[in-house]
């Protein structure tokens, strides 16, 4: 009956690893999406992946088209085709930049002429 002194007496919860809302894949994007500029060990390190897994992700995503990829220098610049479908048959109607709205805000909404 005591379940303050339980929350007080153990470490603090922590999140559950077995499993996630979203796909290594739909977080590389989403990291994309607040940042164009990212670099792959940056990617690497929020979504909780190794930096080669994060280069692997991203060169699927380039090389399915959601998304592009060029050149500044020594670092790479992304950008993300909103307009593609997500890939699972139960969501097929709808488009990666529909997940990314409800996700980060759509970069359309922001108005500005950098966003």
């Amino acid at each position: 009956m005591n379940s303050q002194s339980s929350n007080r007496d153990g470490p603090p919860p922590v999140p559950a690893t077995g499993w996630d809302f979203l796909t290594n894949h739909a977080h590389v994007l989403t990291c994309v999406a607040r940042d164009p500029g990212i670099r792959l060990r940056d990617i690497a390190e929020r979504v909780g992946i190794t930096e080669r897994a994060a280069h692997r992700i991203v060169a699927e995503l380039v090389g399915a088209g959601y998304l592009l990829r060029e050149r500044q220098g020594r670092r790479s610049r992304y950008e993300i085709v909103p307009e593609l479908p997500l890939r699972h048959p139960l969501v097929e109607n709808r488009e990666v930049g529909d997940l990314l709205a409800v996700l980060v805000g759509s970069p359309q909404r922001g108005g500005g002429a950098d966003g």
